[in-house]
């Protein structure tokens, strides 16, 4: 599958206003006469890219104020990891780059986007910036083997995933489908089954789920 050629409606006025902010005089966080590298530069030169950095910085210090002692450090470890991540789409220059297991770019300027838009969206899932909607399933018809998904209206949707002493962020991929893809699951959502297809990286294998709404 390559990158959607349809969208959401929610995803596109949601682009469409970060276009109309930008172009009013929206500036990215750090000092564009300053900026390094491909990346930098292209977040200066470009409204939309510039707009998602001021809305990250936002929702960044939001998860930042939440988080306490030992999870305020990681949090801020994993910021640096990320800006390294967005930086290196400097290597998607007319390379196939994969975003998710299925979600590829072909561009600098995507791949920047796509990293911005995963990241807002897993800062406001992960510290809990927005209100979910919280469905318990019960998979393989015994309800010991239980799965609870948080859905989160963020852009794109995401889900955090719990199942025993595991939790994992997906995103909703595609066109107007219900997939959604986090690293090593993937969740196809419809109606009021979910088909959770978890790969163990302990053991190798992976590990298919039909669950079905209490």
């Amino acid at each position: 599958m390559r990158t959607p050629k349809l969208l959401p409606l929610p995803f596109l006025v949601w682009t469409a206003f970060l276009s109309m902010t930008a172009f009013a005089g929206q500036r990215p966080t750090f000092d564009c006469a300053k900026a390094q590298g491909e990346v930098e530069k292209a977040v200066c030169a470009d409204a939309t890219l510039a707009a998602l950095d001021v809305r990250l910085a936002e929702v960044y210090q939001a998860a930042y104020a939440k988080a306490q002692g030992e999870f305020a450090k990681r949090l801020r470890v994993e910021q640096r990891g990320w800006v390294k991540g967005r930086d290196d789409c400097w290597k998607a220059r007319g390379v196939e780059t994969w975003i998710t297991a299925t979600w590829t770019v072909r561009s600098v300027r995507e791949c920047v986007d796509a990293r911005y838009r995963l990241r807002i969206s897993e800062l406001q899932s992960v510290w809990r910036l927005m209100e979910p909607r919280t469905v318990s399933y019960i998979c393989q018809g015994k309800p010991a083997n239980e799965v609870v998904a948080h859905f989160f209206d963020t852009q794109p949707a995401t889900i955090r995933l719990e199942r025993g002493d595991r939790t994992m962020t997906l995103w909703h991929v595609g066109q107007a489908g219900g997939t959604y893809e986090g690293q090593n699951v993937s969740v196809a959502h419809e109606g009021g089954s979910l088909k959770v297809k978890w790969f163990n990286t302990n053991t190798g294998k992976g590990e298919d789920l039909q669950c079905v709404a209490r």
